[in-house]
């Protein structure tokens, strides 16, 4: 999947008549950095695909969702995509993706222990946010206003500014749906 993101990534930069060196302005991503994942020779991080997403806004779903082939109706158990951030260990599946006629995107998430992944800022002003925690402690800060879940626990939000996922000495696992 690295080299369809990178043609995809490519693709996005030169429909926005950006340089490398605009897109490193626009996301704060160094520009040897930008090139190399454009070029298919690193995965980029959750942080660094945060900001591509912001910077051409859409979201990590839609994104992803765009290189891989349109979804069907049904979505076998064994079918779904799956992404993992090499540095923090953070895995992404796609319960549900999105498609051109279905806005809401239904991800499995698990951050493993003692980890932490931050967003400056939404794809999307406004982007609806529903996590459900499934297991685990998951500390999550909402434009500096820090929730603590438990598994069970559903937090729902409309997020404007900055997000931050942070577990402790256990793993977490959570459902997380937007809209």
């Amino acid at each position: 999947m690295d080299s369809l993101l990178a043609q995809h990534l490519t693709r996005l930069r030169a429909e926005a008549g950006w340089s490398l060196d605009q897109l490193a302005q626009e996301t704060g991503v160094s520009r040897a950095t930008l090139a190399r994942v454009e070029k298919a020779q690193v995965s980029p991080t959750t942080d660094t695909l945060a900001k591509l997403c912001r910077a051409y806004g859409t979201s990590m779903s839609r994104l992803l969702a765009l290189v891989e082939d349109q979804a069907p109706a049904v979505i076998p158990a064994d079918g779904r995509k799956s992404w993992r951030d090499g540095d923090t260990g953070f895995t992404r599946s796609v319960i549900s993706p999105p498609g051109a006629d279905l806005a809401g995107e239904w991800l499995d998430c698990q951050l493993p222990a003692g980890q932490c992944i931050s967003y400056d800022a939404p794809p999307r002003a406004g982007l609806e946010h529903h996590l459900l925690l499934l297991s685990g402690q998951l500390t999550v800060s909402v434009e500096g206003k820090a929730h603590s879940l438990s598994p069970g626990d559903c937090l729902r939000y409309r997020l404007y500014g900055a997000t931050r996922f942070e577990t402790g000495a256990s793993a977490a696992h959570y459902h997380l749906f937007l809209l």
